[in-house]
């Protein structure tokens, strides 16, 4: 079964468990490591979540995902919060991050460079405004290839 669809079929099993728990689906990956492979949950919350929040989500996931047999081959389970420096992978995310810092890398260059370090100023028609050292840029959201939040320190 192809990574992509698998992905999918977990993604359709766990975001409704974990938006019925007040909690959002951040990302899934399911990758072959040197222990096997593993499939990571990235959930998070408005105040963040704690180790208890982690642990009931993996119980409950793993459960659904056992019996509906999801996954064809062995695999480990992880759930853990995004982290400080969480993706941006929706639209919504760079709406609800507003005014934060953000890094963000694109595919292709744009002004000629490929790097941006800056505020977000949110998206507006499928474009992702972000001011750094007072300029603004407009980077349309398909070209994005990566984009975190950033700590400021």
């Amino acid at each position: 079964m192809k990574s992509e669809k698998l992905l999918q079929e977990v993604r359709e099993v766990v975001e409704p468990i974990l938006q019925s728990q007040g909690y959002e689906l951040v990302d899934l990956e399911y990758q072959r490591e040197s222990r096997g492979w593993v499939l990571r949950i990235y959930m998070d919350r408005e105040g963040g979540i704690t180790l208890d929040d982690c642990t009931g989500v993996s119980h409950e996931v793993g459960a659904v995902l056992e019996v509906k047999d999801v996954i064809p081959n062995a695999y480990i389970l992880e759930v853990s919060s995004p982290g400080l420096t969480r993706p941006l992978k929706k639209p919504e995310d760079y709406r609800r991050f507003r005014d934060q810092l953000v890094k963000i890398k694109l595919f292709q260059p744009l002004d000629g460079r490929k790097n941006f370090k800056g505020k977000l100023l949110g998206l507006e028609d499928e474009t992702v405004r972000v001011e750094v050292d007072g300029k603004v840029f407009a980077i349309p959201l398909p070209s994005i290839a990566k984009a975190n939040l950033e700590i400021d320190f």
